[in-house]
């Protein structure tokens, strides 16, 4: 089963994606900021997939924490969403960039896009 990471502030939104992912068949962890994610990476705990907010409170943002993640997680694959910010860096293969409102179905479709089945 794929394990994803979702990082987001907002408990709310944060909520429904996990119960979304969860149904869509992933193993789902989940952090409220960059350094709650970070403590959680570097407890040695792999993801296949980093799904993360863009901007959030804490001393980490999205980009820092996927930057990261790929260091501590070789193979990891980090999907960006933000509703405020536009992409702002080029991406390597193993990114993609998504702006809030986002359906679930989509980044499941990302995430099969790159081989990885739920």
């Amino acid at each position: 089963m794929a394990r994803l990471l979702i990082v987001e502030d907002e408990f709310l939104v944060r909520e429904l994606a996990v119960d979304e992912f969860t149904d869509a068949g992933f193993a789902v962890a989940e952090a409220a900021n960059g350094d709650e994610a970070l403590a959680i990476l570097n407890r040695g705990e792999t993801f296949d997939v980093l799904f993360t907010d863009v901007r959030m409170p804490g001393s980490v943002d999205g980009w820092e924490l996927g930057r990261r993640a790929c260091e501590i997680v070789p193979g990891i694959r980090v999907i960006y969403a933000t509703g405020y910010a536009e992409m702002t860096r080029p991406l390597s293969d193993a990114e993609h960039f998504l702006p809030k409102p986002y359906r679930c179905e989509h980044v499941v479709r990302i995430i099969g896009d790159w081989g990885i089945a739920p």
